[in-house]
């Protein structure tokens, strides 16, 4: 009886389990979905109803069991791209409609041209002064039947005015009321941003946005319309009054106020109607236009400190899509009145590049980053949940710009300057709205004067607002004094008893970045980092403790057209809870791209720094206009400190000597990373001109030349820094590094070809060891080759990549190593050239 039983479980394929026993094995693979071995016969011998199972069918259960679960998350997946890619197809298919309509329009108005130039050739003087009297009596007749008398008291005027902003929105949303170009690098598809454009040829600044997210249309309505928390520019918006429509929409009057981007510019505001509505086809529209004379409205009165800018007809349209989520279209369209900004600045308010970055992306993804949020794509670690990490970066973006700005109704006054006007210091006598919560309390001590910003502007020539930015935050010892940030740290805590005590170098510090959140499309980052710091003498002790620093960089993607670039940080304390104190400091380094018709005849050099023109005023000879316009770029610092009743001028005075030595730094920085290659009428770089230069350069050519029999270059100067330029200006990567034994290898010398590569300057590559920047496989091959090197002298290394110090791929067809002689034939370093190196 036994022997047939078990034969007839042989030849049974599966196992018939009872419902009690799938209960007890779900309770395990809950627990445990890949049970050992040991673990499956202890779950036969203690539970009673497995006990006629054996092992290895629970094992084989359990495959089957991660194998359904797969397959089902695999299927939901596969279901949820299939939405995706349906739902953008009939994206993509109204977009081709809309450009079909676009190019039928355009052909219409282009024959309807040429006949008005045929006609006109052919009319006679008396007809067409009767086709402008025919004219001017219709354009009279016009203003009688607009309707409604508008008045902001009238619902019915609102109405009207309204209406027609639905109209005008729409017809540029999903019309051809404006001439749409598609940006440069912006790709569609069901994970990428969406459809991005600008306009072409219209009044003021345009763009437009289509995007596919996740969420209900009702949910999506509701965080745009929150515009403070996603539009960082944004100081304040205020709805005024809000009046119903009769078709169950709201009629909104809207007061904002937005940010001036540098200290050179006014900031700007907008008196506006804000209409939402539902359409027939479940549709909701938010739609938006400024409220000027020309609506027949009054606006509201002006407020000093700002200019009024229009608002042109703007809004959203958000559509549901099938089987959830919802189709977004959003059109950002302004006059921002660049006439009242200086010459030189006047692309930041004419370009629909920056607009589209700054303001229509910006909503784009932050409704995508809330719905990757609540459909648990994104997940975060640590003690902050995502929307207490997003409170920190707008409080970060918003402390910054408040000092950048110094409105007068914070609190904020202008010093008197030291007859110096390069840096400005403001001061903030009341700053409780930055300090927080139970900190507030700081504002109450008796010798608590308040808060200091020192804030400076200035042009940058051939250098990517991007890479400046990396650069700033991977080696900040290479522009900020340690006693300084010690000072900053500590005035934070529980009182700031201290004179701030700016050294020239500082205390040797390391930093470590400790990622707390990112972006959707991870254009922006928000890291503490934390400044690991020794002491030297007893004295130091005080200082010697690490500081930590809360830090929000963005704009760092090369390939985002038109972005801004920026780099803040605030001192933290080592708990940082979430109601932490932020005095943001920083950089903001904007792009300023020509209008598509070249620059401009005139220029203004009022923002011009050392970079800019000579000390004179002239340009350096050879310095093309033209060639350098395309790479300019307006850099903003602002540094803030908090102070003592007594001590107001000790920090004013500190405060302006360090952000002139930060604004010195950054100037050198940015002239050594600028790559050679942007312009072939820049200058050289300069040269490490010191006799151990010299000499280095010479030992590393003959040397190349007593092990491999080759020459390097043909010197072609008798001159005697004439090695020392061709080994500056070769090709190739050029690096040396130590040879120590008991430490990993550090480089102490590279060719202008070779900081390019590590993306690096001459000081901060003593920081940088060899085995940081070789993958997993250069490393196995340099040590496998270590011995052939030091008994032969050089070796050939095969084709690779490579890591630069801002985390870039480099690619190398060949790389050789070679031991570097000196004067006595005893080894001094070793020195490694990458041939056709290039950034994946």
């Amino acid at each position: 009886m036994a022997f047939s039983m078990h034969k007839e479980m042989d030849a049974s394929k599966y196992v018939r389990y009872t419902p009690e026993q799938v209960e007890a094995l779900e309770r395990v693979y809950l627990e445990c979905p890949k049970p050992s071995s040991l673990r499956r016969q202890q779950l036969v011998r203690e539970c009673a109803i497995l006990s006629n199972i054996e092992p290895k069918q629970i094992k084989v259960w359990f495959q089957n069991r991660r194998c359904r679960e797969k397959q089902k998350k695999e299927a939901s997946r596969l279901q949820t791209v299939n939405r995706k890619l349906s739902a953008m197809n009939k994206l993509l298919m109204e977009e081709n409609d809309r450009l079909q309509k676009q190019v039928s329009h355009l052909v219409y108005e282009n024959g309807l041209t040429r006949q008005q130039i045929q006609n006109a050739s052919t009319t006679t003087t008396d007809t067409s002064c009767e086709s402008v009297v025919v004219s001017g009596q219709h354009q009279q007749q016009n203003p009688t039947s607009q309707g409604p008398q508008r008045d902001a008291n009238n619902p019915a005027g609102l109405l009207a005015i309204a209406e027609e902003t639905l109209t005008e929105f729409l017809s540029k949303a999903t019309g051809t009321a404006v001439s749409w170009v598609q940006m440069i690098g912006m790709k569609p598809g069901p994970d990428s941003i969406g459809i991005i454009a600008v306009s072409h040829n219209c009044s003021g600044v345009a763009a437009r946005a289509c995007g596919l997210v996740s969420l209900e249309p009702t949910k999506v309505a509701e965080i745009l319309k929150d515009r403070l928390s996603w539009f960082h520019d944004c100081r304040c918006l205020d709805v005024l009054s809000v009046i119903p429509a009769g078709n169950g929409g709201t009629i909104e009057l809207i007061y904002m106020q937005t940010y001036a981007p540098t200290t050179l510019a006014s900031a700007r505001d907008f008196w506006t109607l804000r209409y939402t509505t539902n359409l027939e086809d479940g549709s909701i529209v938010i739609c938006e236009r400024s409220l000027t004379s020309s609506t027949g409205v009054p606006t509201g009165p002006s407020v000093s400190c700002f200019v009024r800018a229009e608002m042109l007809p703007s809004g959203y349209l958000i559509r549901p899509c099938e089987g959830g989520g919802s189709m977004v279209h959003i059109v950002d369209h302004f006059d921002l009145n660049a006439w009242s900004v200086p010459e030189v600045l006047r692309p930041l308010y004419e370009s629909s590049k920056i607009l589209a970055q700054k303001m229509t992306m910006a909503a784009l993804r932050h409704i995508r980053q809330i719905a990757q949020e609540t459909s648990g794509e994104i997940q975060y670690g640590g003690a902050h949940q995502p929307a207490v990490l997003r409170t920190f970066s707008q409080r970060m973006f918003r402390g910054f710009n408040d000092a950048l700005n110094g409105f007068v109704d914070d609190g904020w006054s202008i010093m008197v300057s030291d007859g110096v006007e390069d840096v400005t210091i403001a001061i903030n006598s009341s700053p409780s709205k930055y300090l927080w919560s139970q900190y507030n309390t700081l504002s109450m001590l008796p010798t608590f004067g308040g808060v200091l910003c020192a804030k400076a502007s200035m042009l940058l020539q051939n250098v990517s607002p991007a890479l400046l930015v990396r650069f700033l935050r991977e080696h900040r010892s290479e522009w900020a004094d340690h006693g300084v940030d010690a000072y900053s740290n500590a005035s934070l805590k529980a009182s700031p008893h201290a004179v701030p005590c700016a050294r020239s170098g500082g205390f040797p510090s390391s930093q470590v970045i400790l990622p707390l959140s990112h972006a959707a499309e991870h254009e922006e980052f928000l890291e503490v980092v934390r400044l690991e710091s020794r002491a030297f003498s007893p004295e130091d002790i005080a200082l010697s403790q690490d500081m930590y620093l809360l830090q929000l960089c963005s704009g760092v993607d090369e390939n985002a057209t038109g972005a801004c670039a920026q780099l803040v940080f605030a001192p933290i304390d080592e708990s940082f809870v979430d109601d932490a104190p932020l005095l943001p400091s920083g950089f903001r380094v904007i792009p300023l791209e020509p209008k598509s018709d070249g620059p401009t005849a005139t220029r203004t050099l009022d923002l011009a720094s050392t970079l800019e023109v000579g000390p004179g005023g002239v340009r350096p000879a050879g310095e093309a206009d033209l060639s350098s316009y395309n790479l300019r770029s307006v850099l903003t610092i602002a540094f803030q400190f908090t102070f003592e009743n007594h001590f107001q001028n000790n920090v004013a005075a500190m405060a302006r000597q360090y952000l002139r030595s930060v604004v010195s730094s950054v100037q050198r920085l940015a002239m050594a990373i600028a790559p050679s290659r942007l312009s072939t009428h820049m200058g050289p770089k300069p040269l490490p001109g010191s006799p151990e230069a010299l000499t280095l350069a010479r030992w590393i050519c003959r040397s190349y030349r007593i092990h491999t029999g080759g020459q390097l270059f043909q010197i072609n100067s008798q001159a005697g820094d004439a090695v020392l330029k061709q080994l500056w200006h070769h090709s190739d990567a050029i690096l040396c590094c130590s040879t120590k034994t008991n430490a990993s290898p550090v480089f102490t010398f590279a060719n202008q070809a070779g900081l390019d590569m590590l993306e690096t300057t001459l000081v901060a590559l003593q920081d940088i060891m060899l085995d940081k920047i070789l993958n997993e496989a250069g490393r196995k091959i340099l040590l496998l080759e270590f011995s052939k090197i030091m008994q032969q002298g050089y070796t050939y290394l095969p084709a690779g990549i490579c890591v630069s110090s801002m985390g870039r791929l480099v690619s190398y067809d060949q790389a050789i190593a070679w031991k570097v002689l000196n004067d006595d034939d005893s080894s001094h370093c070793l020195a490694f050239m990458f041939i056709n190196w290039s950034f994946v």
